[in-house]
């Protein structure tokens, strides 16, 4: 699978052809949001074998179209009919088609009363470009499970913060769900409970001359709090800081991920949060995977060092290492509901049920 970053370093050439491509005004953006409490906060209804899910391309597109042939198959395994997006098959440079036909499939399945959920194919990137021309009310009047990462990471904080409506952090539909994947996303959108936890390490059975290597959990500060979960990708959530459609981060948990990053641009990007004054407000912080962020050459940091060294004085519980990212285990998380971080005991808890 090919990731954001990868992306952009082989369509670097295309760049200035997608710049001819005509400009279109952003009239379609609603009025800021003056801040949606918890209590007005709209759950979807829970998933279900024999619903129909709309399949949509915010982002980036597959290659080839056999790669959206295999995501509506994965689809179908659950027992969903599929309804396929109108511009699902475009594709221009490196995005899935137009921005605003983009948009137009986001709207559209939002609307149409006979999708019960959106599942996005890909992230890789352009879904920020989108975002003026979502009709947030029109979302807020119908809520569905909307499902995603990475470059997804901007519509899932966007519909949260714009139209009030849960979404989700996990799975894209042309990836095969491994057995702990699989038992997250159920746990989450079809079997909901008041409290679960979340993102925890598959068990591992230790045993003599073996241990746990690749799921390990690092406190870096102790502590433990409450909030409501925001965050995502963390170049995106960057992105979106200063736009109409950056959360509040006030008194949430902000879990975080990245790919392909090197150590020096995480340290940019929280850097860039903490000059910002977002990270002065959060309650607690966790931070998941940070696939294939390697150094590169020269000297530098470690990543375990950045957060430490970035994070570590916000006097807030930082927990990282949980399953949330680029990975084949991965969680599904509930961007708008309440949860408790404790980073001493390195526990991340769903607090509430995140589908009707």
């Amino acid at each position: 699978m090919l990731d954001r970053r990868t992306l952009l370093k082989t369509f670097i050439s295309s760049a200035l052809a997608s710049a001819l491509l005509p400009v279109v005004p952003m009239t379609a953006i609603a009025a800021p949001d003056t801040g949606i409490g918890a209590n007005l906060i709209r759950k979807p209804k829970r998933l279900r074998a024999g619903q129909t899910i709309g399949l949509i391309a915010p982002s980036s597109n597959t290659w080839e179209d056999q790669e959206i042939y295999f995501a509506i198959d994965i689809i179908r395994s659950f027992g969903f009919k599929v309804k396929t997006a109108s511009h699902l098959f475009d594709r221009t440079a490196y995005l899935a088609g137009t921005d605003k036909d983009r948009a137009s499939d986001v709207n559209s399945m939002f609307a149409d009363d006979e999708v019960d959920a959106i599942f996005c194919l890909r992230g890789g990137y352009g879904s920020p470009r989108i975002l003026p021309y979502l009709d947030y009310d029109l979302i807020r009047q119908h809520p569905k499970v909307f499902l995603g990462y990475s470059d997804v990471t901007a519509l899932l904080n966007a519909i949260y913060t714009r139209s009030g409506v849960m979404t989700f952090h996990g799975p894209i539909a042309k990836q095969s769900f491994t057995e702990y994947t699989l038992g997250e996303f159920k746990n989450v959108l079809f079997n909901p409970v008041d409290s679960m936890a979340l993102a925890t390490p598959p068990a591992f059975e230790p045993a003599e001359g073996q241990a746990e290597k690749e799921n390990r959990l690092t406190t870096v500060t102790k502590g433990s709090a409450s909030g409501v979960l925001i965050g995502g990708n963390l170049s995106l959530m960057v992105k979106l800081v200063g736009s109409p459609y950056e959360p509040d981060y006030t008194d949430k948990i902000l879990f975080l991920e990245d790919v392909e990053e090197a150590p020096y641009r995480i340290d940019g990007m929280l850097t860039h949060l903490k000059l910002a004054g977002r990270l002065d407000k959060v309650a607690g912080i966790v931070f998941g995977k940070c696939t294939d962020c390697e150094p590169g050459s020269g000297p530098s940091f470690s990543v375990e060092h950045v957060l430490k060294d970035r994070l570590g004085d916000l006097n807030v519980p930082v927990l990282s290492g949980v399953m949330i990212g680029h990975i084949d285990d991965m969680a599904t998380i509930p961007v708008g509901a309440m949860a408790t971080l404790d980073a001493t005991g390195q526990k991340l808890t769903l607090n509430e049920a995140a589908v009707l």
